[in-house]
This record gives structure tokens, C-alpha cells and sequence, in this order.
């Protein structure tokens, strides 16, 4: 379904870089409505919105803070698990999906994710020191066989819960958007605040350059960058 943009940012796409400008014609090819297109929104954005409204109604702020105050540790671990394994789509690999079940079965470990999983979310301190810290407590989660600290698994719980300020991390297919894109990401493969500040700036330059197809959030921009690195969009 065709919808009508804004005829100032239409033409001011003219102004973007090769790259951009190559990357925007792409996303409009598969989805000409742009973010309100219906096969957009059925491939790509209606299984994550419905994936956080799951959040919202398993651990928002309120029933997160009440269950830790319980000590409900294990319980916060269990949802947070669940929320994503339910997705239509999974977001992490089956070897993340079991190295965080392997991390929280122990009761340290569940405490020590849902402590940490909400001060990153709620905590004190500006984003980065929340991130750092949410680093530091996944990359000291008990681990089995497989290493629990992955880029996906940093970062999905974040852009579950709060897709208006926190974003996803698919490393390769985000390489790949950003070669595309011209823009310059400062990737390194241990999860570190400087690649993630890197990944929300080229969000945002997504955001900025496309104006005019009115991104909502962070779910639209993600699903963005996934199409032009994706090679189920080649």
C-alpha cells in the first residue's frame, strides 16, 4: 500500500549521499509504502512490536521492580526467556538461546541477570554507564559450553523492552548495512559502548536521512539497516 510522503524530504533525499540515497531506493523497492507499508509492517514490524507489548505486559517497570523486590529472581529470568523464545521470529541463534538458559538456571545466575537487566532498563546514570555496566553482568553470567556474551544477546532485552531508546545488534547483516550506506561503523566483535554508540548514531543518520517516511522508533530504524544487509533482501 502506496502512502504519500512529504514532498520537502522527497527532495531533500536528492542532497543524500550515494550510498543513502542507493540504500533508501532499495528499502522503498521491497516496500513502497514505506514503514507504513503492509508488507513492511507483516514482515518485518508487527512480530516485534508484538514482542515487546508480550514485555510489557510480562515485565514492565512496575511488576520488574515488584518482582525483585520479592526476590523473584528466577521468575524475572523465566519471563524474560520466554518473551523472546515466543517471537514469531527469533532474534538470537538457538547457541544464545541456550547459553542464557544455561546462564540463569542457577539462582546466582537469575539474580544476577535480573538485577542487572533492570538497572540497565531503570537504573541510575546516563545510558552509556547503564551499558557498560549491562556488559560487565552478561559477561560474568555462568557459562557452560557456549559464550553468553554475543552482540544479539546484549542487546535484544533492550530493544524489547524500550525500542524507542535501544537498538539490535545483528553484527554481520549490520556490517553489511553500513558498507552499503557509506557510513563509517566502529565495530569490534566484544560488545563495548563505542560500537553501540556507533550503531545508534547510524540509526539516527537512517532516521534523519528518511524524515520524511516518518520512522516511529527504533524497531523501524533496525528493520531499516536489516534490509540492506539481509540477504533475504538481496
Amino acid at each position: 500500500m502506496a502512502t504519500k510522503r512529504d514532498g520537502r524530504g522527497a527532495a531533500a533525499a536528492k542532497n543524500l549521499s550515494a550510498g543513502a540515497q542507493r540504500c533508501r531506493r532499495k528499502f522503498l523497492r521491497h516496500f513502497p509504502g514505506g514503514f507504513r507499508d503492509e508488507t513492511y509492517v507483516a514482515w518485518e514490524r508487527e512480530y516485534k512490536w508484538e514482542t515487546h507489548e508480550r514485555w510489557e505486559e510480562a515485565l514492565n517497570r512496575e511488576e520488574f521492580r515488584a518482582l525483585l523486590k520479592r526476590g523473584a529472581c528466577e521468575e524475572i529470568a523465566a519471563r524474560a526467556v520466554r518473551v523472546e523464545q515466543r517471537s514469531r521470529y527469533s532474534m538470537i541463534f538457538s547457541f544464545e538461546k541456550m547459553a542464557l538458559r544455561d546462564a540463569v538456571k542457577s539462582r546466582e545466575g537469575a539474580r544476577a541477570f535480573a538485577e542487572g537487566l533492570y538497572d540497565f532498563l531503570h537504573g541510575a546514570g546516563d545510558v552509556r554507564r547503564r551499558f557498560e555496566r549491562w556488559v560487565e553482568v552478561v559477561s560474568n553470567l555462568p557459562r557452560r559450553q557456549t559464550r553468553v556474551l554475543t552482540w544479539p544477546l546484549v542487546t535484544v532485552f533492550g530493544f524489547i523492552a524500550q525500542p524507542r531508546e535501544h537498538i539490535f545488534l545483528k553484527p554481520t547483516v549490520t556490517k553489511i548495512a553500513a558498507r552499503e550506506y557509506g557510513f563509517d561503523f566502529r565495530y569490534k566483535s566484544r560488545p563495548n559502548w563505542e560500537t553501540y554508540a556507533s550503531l545508534l548514531e547510524f540509526a539516527e543518520t537512517a532516521r534523519r536521512d528518511n524524515r520524511d517516511l516518518k520512522p516511529r522508533d527504533m524497531i523501524d530504524l533496525q528493520s531499516f539497516i536489516w534490509v540492506q544487509g539481509s540477504d533475504e533482501y538481496d
